[in-house]
């Protein structure tokens, strides 16, 4: 049985800039589906190759595929559909399978508009992937698709979800196939090398009304790091890897686990062979702060805070939990550990205004960190924040749902203004750092690393790929708060979709009053309780302080 997997070609001039991604979730499906006896899988790189629907229709007639695979981020969902409705003419008789994020929290309204695609993989992949590759080989699809945890699909006309699957419990089980890409392709512009994007860990404590991944990967789980320390040297000896960026969303929570993954790069001397860099929160580098020469000596060098927003008052609406103080506190200490930093603002909510642009601008340059990045808040359609802030969303064409497209329009801006005004704060931030910090701060690694960030940023002004300024009509001779950013207002949330949405939230809604129900009973009962209840003594009840009133709970 044959499978052909195939990466959406999608593009928006955000973290591109910095080089091609190796797409790591090809590797650990094809890892997964190979243990499992699927020796014959094959992958397009739409993305980094620019495949077009005519090289992906002449393509799969040649592979003649019995299951083609997709993945799709949001912004990625419609390409990713294409591709399927390609493979539906191409290859009628192969079972079309989409898979991600998106997918798995708008499986709903991704069946009501591509109805050509057969069966959605919901959360990790890899034993989902392998218990639907085993019941087409076995010819038990589509009779078995309801035994299969963790699928959508349509049947006569009724969109289905069975039941979620487990999360991969055992990590250390998972062997990913890395093979399958071609490293050539995949070179990270600062340094000139390959890159990678491995797995340490996946899931988040944390719960940030902003993001997604806590939701998708549920709960937090951690790999031997002697077996991530394995599939590193690998993919330095076998593909010739030079910098990787651990994929987790915060790979230092487990400390304990963190510090024996660089003692082992150090051990087997991969910290000279090879440099990484890591996503975290401030708050862990601040705990870890007699750690980061250790750190640095395991071959970090590169950490990429979210620092999220320069205002508190932003801080505490995303949920967080850091302060600003914080943010700068983490900056200046990996700078003296001579660890490269990159600082992150979302903008562009609805009370962003000039002056709060101007803030950031001038918080980045106070921090001083090495790399600053201004994103676009993007509301995505799965998480807490877009709940609460729905009936302001306008925009519902989920292509540009990529960090560098205005979605939201601040009450007090134009999409247009805030897109300049953000490039107004990179124009500044990284020109004066071209003139007076990348050549003449340090020297060796230190000088040919900014340098070589400076060259990404340069290439892909001059190719007019950055922040999409060639598709936003940028450099046209027109006012920019008349930018036209290109949106089809045609998309819109589809009625299956909306219907769920509001059956959640009306489960939530009796949900918290239950809990407001049960709280308001256990006071009443402790009031009872205590009406007339003297100590042992004899003495009244008092309260904290001494006094005889107790303290009311504010109403809600």
């Amino acid at each position: 049985m044959r499978i052909v997997f195939i990466h959406p070609n999608y593009h928006s001039g955000g973290a591109e800039i910095a080089g091609n991604w190796p797409p790591a979730w090809v590797a650990y499906l094809a890892g997964s589906l190979k243990r499992a006896g699927f020796t014959d899988i094959h992958f397009l790189d739409a993305m980094t190759y620019h495949l077009g629907p005519e090289v992906l229709r002449a393509k799969l007639a040649e592979l003649r595929p019995d299951i083609v695979g997709v993945t799709s981020i949001t912004p990625s969902i419609y390409e990713a559909e294409e591709v399927l409705r390609i493979a539906q003419e191409v290859v009628p008789g192969a079972l079309r399978v989409l898979g991600g994020v998106h997918a798995t929290f708008m499986f709903r309204q991704v069946l009501s508009e591509a109805p050509w695609v057969d069966v959605i993989v919901r959360g990790e992949g890899e034993e989902i992937m392998v218990a639907l590759a085993e019941a087409v080989r076995d010819g038990r699809w589509p009779a078995d698709q309801r035994k299969i945890r963790g699928l959508a699909f349509a049947v006569d006309g009724e969109i289905v979800a069975t039941p979620a699957a487990s999360t991969v419990k055992d990590l250390d089980g998972i062997d990913p196939d890395w093979s399958i890409l071609d490293w050539d392709s995949y070179i990270y512009i600062p340094l000139g090398v390959k890159v990678a994007i491995p797995n340490m860990a996946r899931g988040c404590p944390f719960t940030c009304s902003f993001c997604s991944q806590w939701k998708f990967w549920r709960d937090y789980r951690v790999r031997d790091p002697k077996k991530v320390a394995d599939e590193i040297e690998r993919l330095v000896d076998e593909h010739g890897v030079g910098f990787f960026i651990l994929a987790d969303e915060e790979p230092t929570i487990n400390k304990k686990k963190f510090v024996e993954f660089c003692q082992e790069l150090i051990d087997r001397g991969l910290n000279k062979r090879v440099k990484w860099g890591i996503n975290t929160r401030v708050t862990d580098i601040y705990r870890d702060r007699d750690l980061l020469k250790f750190y640095r000596e395991a071959g970090l060098v590169h950490v990429s805070l979210g620092t999220e927003a320069a205002a508190q008052m932003q801080l505490d609406l995303f949920n967080k939990e850091t302060t600003v103080a914080q943010n700068k506190e983490a900056i200046r200490l990996l700078r003296e550990a001579d660890i490269f930093t990159e600082a992150q603002f979302i903008v562009g909510l609805d009370n962003e205004t000039p002056e709060t642009l101007e803030e950031t601008y001038r918080m980045a340059w106070d921090w001083q960190p090495d790399l600053a990045n201004w994103s676009m808040y993007t509301p995505w359609p799965f998480t807490p924040l877009f709940q609460e802030i729905r009936d302001q969303v306008e925009v519902f064409d989920f292509s540009k749902y990529n960090f560098v497209t205005p979605i939201m329009k601040p009450a007090a801006m134009t999409r247009g203004a805030l897109l300049e005004g953000v490039l107004k704060n990179y124009r500044r931030f990284y020109m004066k750092k071209a003139l007076f910090h990348y050549p003449w701060r340090g020297t060796g690694f230190r000088r040919r690393y900014l340098l070589g960030c400076l060259k990404a940023f340069l290439k892909a002004g001059v190719q007019r790929s950055f922040y999409d300024l060639g598709k936003h009509g940028y450099f046209k001779p027109v006012k920019r708060d008349n930018l036209e950013f290109g949106f089809d207002t045609s998309r819109t949330i589809a009625e299956a979709q909306m219907a769920d949405w509001e059956a959640s939230a009306d489960k939530a809604a009796r949900a918290a009053e239950r809990r407001a129900a049960v709280k308001a009973q256990m006071k009443e009962r402790a009031a009872e309780r205590s009406e007339g209840f003297k100590m042992p003594n004899g003495a009244e009840v008092m309260a904290c302080g001494g006094g005889r009133a107790q303290m009311q709970e504010p109403a809600e």
